[in-house]
């Protein structure tokens, strides 16, 4: 099971790890197609902590909650991509990308114990803002498909980084280890304050 679980978590972290290489967001220069529909979450340090924490916070929740959660963040990532796409408004884009950090990060830290339908809802609330900033940010003579499946690809992985972390750490024991993701989520909040105010 460990190296089912290493093995989860090895091309998703080897993903982020590589993402220093781009900017925060791509829609700067062409941006077109499947590979920088790609890199676009993986880019920005606010996509990437929120996303990696749905995970944690999937995995926490455990049972259904491993695939439900992460579903409800794509699909609702989807709408909002769309909206962003059709030129659709959304009032504090920015803010609501840097809120979703600070609560999923609690969540995690916290443990939170709240009914799956919620956890989806939550998710998929933040999921728009993070949906629309994607869509928003894709230039005109982009091929809408392959860079929309590009940024859902991205996503679903660095979810499937944060479910593989939480559930490694799970099996490894419930004491330190399990300490450390909490740190981790209340680690991820503070960044997610940082972003709000400008500071990171």
């Amino acid at each position: 099971m460990a190296r089912i679980l290493t093995r989860l978590t090895a091309a998703p972290a080897a993903l982020i790890l590589m993402t220093q290489l781009a900017s925060a967001h791509t829609g700067v220069g062409d941006a077109s197609g499947l590979m920088h529909g790609f890199m676009h979450p993986v880019g920005g340090l606010d996509h990437v902590l929120a996303m990696v924490a749905v995970g944690l916070f999937a995995a926490q929740r455990g049972g259904r909650a491993l695939w439900l959660v992460p579903l409800s963040f794509v699909a609702m990532m989807a709408v909002g991509g769309a909206l962003g796409v059709y030129g659709v408004g959304l009032p504090l884009v920015e803010l609501g990308i840097a809120a979703s950090v600070i609560v999923l990060g609690a969540a995690v830290a916290m443990q939170a114990k709240i009914p799956v339908a919620a956890a989806m809802g939550l998710v998929g609330f933040f999921a728009i803002f993070h949906g629309h900033a994607h869509g928003a940010e894709m230039p005109v003579d982009a091929s809408g498909l392959a860079y929309a499946a590009g940024f859902m690809i991205a996503t679903a992985l660095l979810h499937a980084f944060g479910v593989g972390l939480g559930l490694a750490v799970g099996r490894l024991a419930e004491g330190h280890w399990a300490k450390a993701v909490r740190v981790a989520g209340g680690a991820m909040a503070v960044a997610g304050a940082g972003l709000l105010t400008g500071l990171i």
